[in-house]
């Protein structure tokens, strides 16, 4: 038969350190190659790649479409860091690289220039990373959201021209070999311990955790984890070794405050996590009143530890920052530490905090903006005050905050989300932007204008925030939650599973996990699977209200249109809930019943509560955005 020749993706895998490990242990070695060769088959067909042959240690994939073999690769490198994850597995690691050129087939087998240059390609990536070539690069630019980091002109071997090589940044989800040094170094600040005599300062080293962490993202370079993921690490008995492993960091930051009166002494040591070497330490005996001058010499002698520099304007947005009593700032601690809990009464007990800590110093611009929050999430979630009340007293805290401190992020994220509760939406969004200007590690900005992309129905630039968010918090569950819907959405069915079964991990008694698996069996039309998970999701769930909310979906699903029909009409004639008309309105939607989705849609939007990302992104509603009526509820809410 006559060769053929075509246009192809070419994609060559490598294990990293296979030959070396072979004559270590070898069994090991084969193992390793031998679950490879499990993994990475099934991925290949998913993304319509064929394998043309396996070297034992690697794999030579074609593919007709450069962005199948791209999707196919993040799923491969995301997969293994999964795997990777498990600490009864002993890690391997790959190199990828893509090159799209004409290819010639000969007995199954492919030739040319093109496969040549995708070989020298793949020794070029990091492990666990991505490598691919100009032309593949000009296929997917704007079709994925990963990152995309121009490397050096690149002479290959045996390639008479130079080419441009681009590296697919792929967020780590488990632990990883060291990668090239220029990228942003990350830092985990652990939670202070509390040795003074009272034990109830708790709060104090906790937020003294939380400002050092704020403070931190300010230094160039430095990606900072968030407080969320750190301080699942309290007490822990974890070495630092295996926390900077699953944080994906490479220097921790911890130490101990002792309080006594309005004397304070803080300890702080910074350590490699590789070698677990003491980097820098210091002592630091002062009265409570110099806390903000204790925070930015720690910065900046952290960053001197690290070989960062301190932005000029950062360093003096730090120290331009209003003085605050030390009464006000411990109560605004107070408030944060509750702000972090889940509930309502942690909720108005943060509250109560912030308008003590500004009751006794008005000035303190962080309890402005902290009273901010727990106003908004309580009016969200368990308020029975009018909606303007609580949107106005709000946007007047957030303000203020502002007007005390211009340069605070969090500020601004608060006054973003005000604003994209009254439907403006440039002005929301250019609040989030100008939040993460300020602090790039801010991971509630993040997720927050990932959500608002996702109601502006830019689910693809949604996906970059909540990535971000990820990898500035890691363990973030509500963000973690966010993310694999978003991903089912979006069809990356293979990463959202891997999302849903970190955030089981870190909610194993939780129902939020079942409910995306019902999701993602639903994406696949696997009823089997997508009821067992919504009754999971009933057994386990604690709330009355959530649990028949959640047997009229299961309802839905099963056919059984007369007893959803039952359970929506007695959830109605409920006292209303913030959520209810928009829970209606979605469960409506899934029977297929659109008069009354759109009769509950206009309940929502008359209580200001409609948000518009599920039925703006996801594929199963597709037949309410088909509707004329919808297009008349997005200029409702602006969006038209």
């Amino acid at each position: 038969m006559a060769p053929t020749r075509r246009l192809a993706a070419i994609m060559f895998t490598d294990m990293v350190g296979s030959t070396s490990s072979a004559q270590t242990n070898e069994a090991e070695a084969l193992r390793a190659q031998e679950e490879q060769t499990e993994l990475l088959r099934p991925l290949f067909a998913a993304h319509q790649g064929r394998e043309v042959k396996s070297m034992g240690d690697g794999f030579l994939a074609e593919f007709d479409s450069a962005l199948r073999a791209v999707e196919c690769a993040i799923a491969i490198q995301s997969r293994i860091m999964e795997r990777n994850s498990q600490e009864t597995v002993t890690p391997f690691h790959l190199r990828i690289g893509i090159h799209l050129g004409d290819v010639e087939e000969r007995g199954g087998d492919i030739f040319g220039d093109s496969v040549n240059i995708a070989a020298r390609i793949e020794p070029l990536a990091d492990p666990d990373g991505i490598c691919i070539s100009e032309p593949v690069f000009g296929q997917v630019r704007n079709k994925i959201s990963h990152r995309l980091e121009k490397l050096e002109l690149q002479t290959l071997k045996n390639v008479r021209f130079p080419l441009e090589i681009y590296r697919i940044v792929v967020p780590q989800t488990g632990p990883s070999v060291a990668v090239a040094a220029e990228r942003p170094t990350r830092l985990a600040v652990l939670p202070f311990a509390n040795i003074s005599p009272n034990p109830n300062d708790d709060f104090f080293a906790d937020g003294l955790t939380e400002e050092l962490i704020t403070v931190l993202s300010q230094l160039e370079g430095l990606r900072v984890i968030a407080r969320t993921s750190v301080m699942q690490y309290k007490a822990t008995p974890k070495a630092v070794s295996q926390i900077a492993r699953e944080l994906g960091v490479s220097s921790i930051l911890e130490g101990s405050v002792r309080k006594a009166g309005n004397r304070l002494r803080i300890t702080a040591q910074l350590i490699d996590a590789s070698s677990q070497d003491h980097v820098w330490a210091n002592t630091y005996d002062r009265e409570l009143d110099d806390i903000f001058a204790v925070q930015t010499e720690i910065a900046q002698q952290v960053a001197g530890a690290l070989r960062l520099r301190l932005q000029s304007a950062n360093e003096g947005r730090l120290r331009s920052r209003p003085p605050v009593t030390a009464d006000s700032y411990l109560a605004y601690l107070k408030g944060r530490a509750l702000l972090g809990l889940d509930g309502r009464e942690p909720l108005e007990g943060a509250k109560a905090q912030f308008e003590r800590a500004i009751s006794l110093d008005p000035n303190n611009a962080v309890a402005h903006s902290g009273l901010a929050d727990a106003i908004r999430y309580l009016g969200w979630y368990h308020s029975g005050v009018p909606r303007a009340e609580w949107d106005a007293a709000g946007r007047r805290s957030a303000a203020r905050a502002i007007e005390l401190a211009p340069h605070l992020a969090e500020a601004h994220a608060s006054l973003g989300l005000i604003l994209w509760d009254d439907a403006d939406y440039a002005g929301a969004e250019r609040e989030f932007k100008t939040a993460l200007e300020l602090n790039p590690s801010y991971s509630q900005a993040h997720s927050g204008y990932g959500l608002l992309l996702e109601e502006l129905g830019q689910g693809d630039l949604a996906l970059v925030e909540f990535r971000l968010a990820e990898a500035s918090d890691p363990l973030w569950t509500h963000n973690l939650y966010h993310l694999a819907l978003l991903l089912i959405w979006l069809g990356q069915l293979d990463e959202a599973l891997l999302t849903i079964r970190r955030l089981a991990k870190l909610v194993p008694n939780g129902t939020g996990p079942h409910s995306l698996m019902a999701r993602w069996y639903a994406a696949q039309s696997n009823l089997e699977g997508t009821l067992a998970e919504l009754q999971l999701v009933e057994q386990n769930g604690e709330e009355p209200r959530h649990k028949s909310r959640t047997r009229s979906l299961f309802c839905i699903q099963s056919g059984d249109t007369e007893e959803a029909r039952r359970l929506l009409r007695i959830e109605e004639a409920l006292p209303p809930e913030p959520q209810t008309a928009y829970e209606l309105a979605y469960q409506y939607a899934e029977l297929g019943d659109l008069d009354e989705s759109f009769r509950c849609m206009e309940l929502a939007y008359q209580r200001r509560v409609l948000p518009m990302m599920a039925f703006r992104l996801d594929p199963r509603l597709e037949h309410v955005r088909k509707d004329p009526r919808f297009r008349e509820v997005l200029k409702k809410v602006k969006l038209g």
